[in-house]
C-alpha cells in the first residue's frame, strides 16, 4: 500500500508538471536567472535552465516547475538534488541530458511461490513534455536464473514492448562483465519514448535453481554505468551493491519547435548567448543550445559562452609543435615559430634560418617535380578521356544510334530511353557479380536500380550479327513499342558500348524454369496453372507474330525466358536473339543462335529463322509443363536426353503416361491431357509448314482451358468412361471420341476441333 500511494503521488505530481509544461507559451522565457540563485547542491553543479527556487529555473507559465529542483539533506548527512522524489545525479548542457537514479523491480521465490515487489518507476503522461528516455544510453537489463521480463508502455498513444530472457547455465559459465544472456541479458528500447513500466512473465521466470539467487531483477539502466558481476546471480548481491537504485539517462530539450521555428520568436528563443548555436533534437521534436566551436560555457544565459584558451597547457594538450609559440584567438588559436626560426609550427618543427637554404632548395625541386608529374597526368587523362569519348561515339553510330535518335525525336510521347554506360554501371555497382540474375547463350542479365528507383533487368549481350548491328537501334525502337500484358516491357538500351545492352522491366518472382525444376519437393503446380501459363505465353508469341508492326520473331523461346509474377501470370522476356520478320534473303543468318533442346531442326539445317521456329520451341516448353523434365538432360539415358525425341517416341508407342508428371496424373480428365500432348506433337513436326501457327496454338489452349473450367472437366476419367460405355443419361453437351480427341457435338458449347 505504501508503494501504491507513492506511485499515485508521483503520477499526480507529474500531471501537475505536464499541465504547466513549456509550450503553452504565455509570458516570454527569461534569458537567465538571478545571480543570487543557488547553483550547487552537494557535489552537483546545477546550470540554468535548471535551478532551485522560483526565478532560478526556466519558467514559462503559472505553476510550471519543469526544470525546478530541490536540494535536500539526506539521512547520511549529505545534500542531494531531487526532482520530486527522483534523485538527479548529473546534468549535461551540451548533450541535453539528465542522469537520475531509477528503481529496480524484483521477483523472488519465497520457498513455495513467487512474490513481486511494487518498486516500479512510472514515467507516465510525459507525452507533451520535453523529457524522453535516451535510447542510445539506456538498456533494459534483466538479471537472474531463467528470468523473462518486459519493459513496455502504459500510454495507449505510444504503445511499445521490449523484453529479454536471462538463462540459467552452469554457474562456472558465468563471466564478470558479460551480459549476453547467461545470468544477464540486455535489450535496446525504442527512440523517443516518454513512459515505461517493467513486468516479469511468471510463466518463464523461476529463479529457484540450486546454486543461484532466489530473486530476479529488471530495470532500465544506463549501459555505460552497468557492469555485470556473477555474484548478482549466485549470491543475491545486486540490490545490496547498488542500494536498490541504478543510473538512468533522460534526454531533454528547451522547446518543442525546430531551430528555424524557434528563432522566429525572439522573446522565447533560448540560445541567447553570443557565440552559441541551435541544434535540432535527434530524439523527437524540440531543440537544444550549444556553444560554438572554440567556446565553452552556458549558451542559455547572456555571455554564457566564453572563449576557450586552447594554449592553456594545464587544461589541454599543447596544440603547437615545440619550440613553436601558441597564441590564443577568439574561437581558435595560431601557432608561430619564434624569431629567427622558420618551419611548420603546427605539426612540424621550427629551425634556425641558416639551415633553411637546403630545405628551400629541396622543397622547390620537389614542388617542380610534383607540378611536372601532375601536368603529364592531366594531359594523359585528357587524352584518354577524348579517346574513350571517340570510341563511344563510334559504337553509337555503328549500332544505329543516330537513326534511332532521329526516330525518337519524330515520335512524340515515345517512352524509350537511350541510357549511358555510366548510368547502367551505377545501377548495377559496375556490374557486380552479386547483381547477376542469370547467364545464357546470348548474354548475362543483371538486376539494377535506376535513379528514379525503378528496378530493371539489364542484359549485356555477348554478340550480335552484322545485319543486327546495322539495324539494332531501329529494331530496339520497334521492340519498345510492343505493348502486351504477357510481354516484358523494354525500357531502352545503351549503344555506346561494343555490344549493346538492353534495359527491361524487372519481374521479381523468377522464371518458368525455376518454377518447374527448382520447386521444393512436394510443391504442387496444378494442371489449371500450367495451362494458364502455356496459354498466356502462346498469346504473347501470337501477338509478336501477327499483330506487331512489323512482325517479330522471338528466336529463343524457352522456359528460362518466360518470367512468372506473383499470381502466375506469364511474361515473355529476353529478345536477345529476336529479329524482325524478314521479307528477302536477309532472313538467312551466318550462324544459328538459340538453346539446344529448344532449337527448331529445320532452322539448324537451313539457317532460316521463321515464326514456325518459335512454334517448335514453344512445343518443348509445353512438354516441360506436362512432364516437369528438362529439355536437355545429359545425365539421363541416351534415349531420354532430348525431351522432344523422348516424348515423340513414347507417344508413338502409347507410353505417354510414363513421362507425364505424377502430380497431374488423375488430377483431371485423361482426354484433356492427351489433347495438350497432341498439340505439343503438332508443334514439334519436323517440317515447319505442318506446324500450327502461334495463333492456332493459343486458340486451342484457350479451348482446353475452358473445358477444364467447365464442371464436366472436373470429373474423373473413370466417371467419363462409365458414362460413355453404359449409355447413362448425359447432362452436358454430347461427346464422341476420335483419335484421342474429345469433340463436343453441341455447337452451342465451345465448338468442335478436328484433328490435323
Amino acid at each position: 500500500m505504501q508503494a501504491r500511494h507513492r506511485k499515485m503521488l508521483l503520477t499526480l505530481i507529474i500531471a501537475v508538471l505536464v499541465s504547466a509544461w513549456p509550450g503553452a507559451a504565455t509570458p516570454p522565457r527569461p534569458s537567465g536567472a538571478a545571480p543570487s540563485c543557488q547553483r550547487r547542491c552537494g557535489d552537483l553543479a546545477i546550470p540554468y535552465p535548471f535551478g532551485i527556487g522560483r526565478g532560478c529555473y526556466l519558467y514559462t507559465g503559472e505553476g510550471d516547475t519543469t526544470f525546478g529542483l530541490t536540494c535536500n539533506l539526506t539521512a547520511d548527512g549529505t545534500y542531494k538534488t531531487f526532482c520530486y522524489e527522483v534523485q538527479v545525479i548529473g546534468i549535461s548542457l551540451s548533450r541535453g541530458q539528465a542522469r537520475v537514479r531509477g528503481d529496480i523491480r524484483s521477483w523472488c521465490y519465497n520457498g513455495s511461490s513467487m512474490s513481486m515487489d511494487e518498486n516500479i518507476i512510472w514515467w507516465s503522461d510525459f507525452t507533451d513534455s520535453q523529457f524522453r528516455l535516451s535510447d542510445e544510453d539506456n538498456r533494459f537489463t534483466v538479471i537472474g536464473c531463467n528470468s523473462l521480463a518486459y519493459v513496455g508502455s502504459a500510454n495507449t498513444g505510444s504503445k511499445y514492448m521490449t523484453g529479454c530472457m536471462a538463462t540459467c547455465p552452469a554457474a562456472g559459465r558465468l563471466e564478470n562483465g558479460s551480459c549476453s544472456g547467461m545470468g544477464c541479458c540486455q535489450a535496446a528500447i525504442p527512440r523517443g519514448i516518454n513512459t515505461y513500466e517493467v513486468q516479469f512473465d511468471d510463466r518463464f521466470t523461476t529463479s529457484r535453481t540450486r546454486g543461484f539467487s532466489r530473486c530476479s531483477y529488471a530495470a532500465l539502466v544506463e549501459a555505460a554505468a552497468f557492469d555485470f558481476r556473477t555474484m548478482y546471480v549466485t549470491a543475491d548481491d545486486f540490490m545490496e551493491s547498488t542500494g536498490g537504485k541504478v543510473p538512468l539517462v533522460l534526454d531533454w530539450v528547451v522547446g518543442k519547435e525546430t531551430c528555424r521555428e524557434a528563432a522566429r520568436n525572439t522573446t522565447a528563443y533560448m540560445c541567447v548567448s553570443s557565440n552559441s548555436e541551435c541544434v535540432d533534437s535527434r530524439n523527437g521534436p524540440g531543440y537544444l543550445c550549444n556553444c560554438s566551436r572554440g567556446y565553452d560555457g552556458n549558451p542559455y544565459v547572456h555571455d554564457g559562452c566564453q572563449d576557450v584558451n586552447e594554449c592553456d597547457a594545464t587544461r589541454f594538450k599543447y596544440p603547437c609543435s615545440v619550440p613553436g609559440t601558441c597564441v590564443n584567438t577568439p574561437g581558435g588559436f595560431v601557432c608561430s615559430c619564434a624569431d629567427k626560426t622558420r618551419g611548420n609550427a603546427y605539426s612540424g618543427t621550427c629551425e634556425a634560418q641558416s639551415s633553411q637554404l637546403g630545405v628551400h632548395l629541396a622543397v622547390g625541386i620537389s614542388i617542380g617535380l610534383v607540378v611536372l608529374v601532375v601536368s603529364m597526368s592531366c594531359v594523359y587523362m585528357i587524352h584518354q578521356k577524348r579517346s574513350l569519348a571517340s570510341v563511344k561515339q563510334r559504337y553509337f553510330r555503328q549500332h544505329g544510334g543516330l537513326l534511332l535518335f532521329e526516330e525518337m525525336k519524330s515520335k512524340q510521347g515515345l517512352s524509350f530511353t537511350l541510357f549511358t554506360k555510366e548510368e547502367l554501371e551505377e545501377a548495377t555497382d559496375k556490374f557486380d557479380e552479386r547483381h547477376v540474375l542469370g547467364k545464357g547463350g546470348n548474354g548475362t542479365v543483371y538486376k539494377g536500380a535506376l535513379k528514379d528507383k525503378r528496378l530493371v533487368a539489364i542484359k549485356k549481350c555477348k554478340v550480335i550479327n552484322e545485319r543486327q548491328e546495322k539495324e539494332f537501334g531501329k529494331e530496339m525502337l520497334i521492340l519498345s513499342q510492343v505493348n502486351h500484358r504477357n510481354v516484358v516491357r523494354l525500357y531502352g538500351c545503351c549503344l555506346e558500348v561494343e555490344v549493346p545492352m538492353l534495359v527491361y522491366q524487372f519481374i521479381p518472382n523468377g522464371t518458368l524454369y525455376q518454377l518447374i525444376h527448382g520447386r521444393p519437393h512436394g510443391t504442387r503446380i496444378s494442371l489449371a496453372t500450367r495451362l494458364k501459363i502455356a496459354h498466356e505465353t502462346a498469346e504473347a508469341l501470337a501477338y509478336l507474330h501477327s499483330w506487331a508492326s512489323p512482325p517479330i520473331i522471338h528466336g529463343d523461346v524457352k522456359s528460362p525466358n518466360i518470367l512468372i509474377d506473383e499470381d502466375h501470370t506469364a511474361k515473355v522476356a529476353d529478345f536477345g536473339a529476336s529479329t524482325l520478320a524478314p521479307t528477302d534473303e536477309a532472313q538467312f543468318v551466318t550462324f544459328v543462335q538459340g538453346t539446344y533442346g529448344y532449337l527448331d531442326p529445320e532452322y539448324m539445317q537451313t539457317s532460316k529463322l521463321t515464326s514456325k521456329s518459335d512454334v517448335y520451341s514453344f512445343g518443348v516448353v509445353l512438354l516441360e509443363l506436362l512432364t516437369c523434365r528438362k529439355a536437355m538432360n545429359l545425365q539421363a539415358l541416351e534415349e531420354e536426353k532430348n525431351l522432344s525425341s523422348h516424348f515423340l517416341l513414347a507417344l508413338s508407342e502409347s507410353r505417354l503416361g510414363e513421362i507425364l508428371d505424377e502430380q497431374i496424373k488423375g488430377e483431371q480428365s485423361v482426354e484433356l491431357i492427351e489433347q495438350v500432348a497432341e498439340l505439343a506433337k503438332e508443334c514439334l513436326e519436323m517440317a515447319s509448314d505442318r506446324r500450327p501457327s502461334m495463333r492456332e496454338v493459343a486458340e486451342e489452349l484457350d479451348r482446353v482451358r475452358k473445358l477444364l473450367q467447365h464442371p464436366w472437366g472436373q470429373q474423373t476419367p473413370d466417371e467419363e468412361r462409365k458414362a460413355l460405355l453404359v449409355g447413362s443419361p448425359i447432362t452436358r453437351p454430347e461427346i464422341e471420341l476420335s483419335n484421342g480427341y474429345v469433340s463436343l457435338t453441341d455447337s452451342a458449347y465451345l465448338g468442335v476441333r478436328s484433328p490435323r
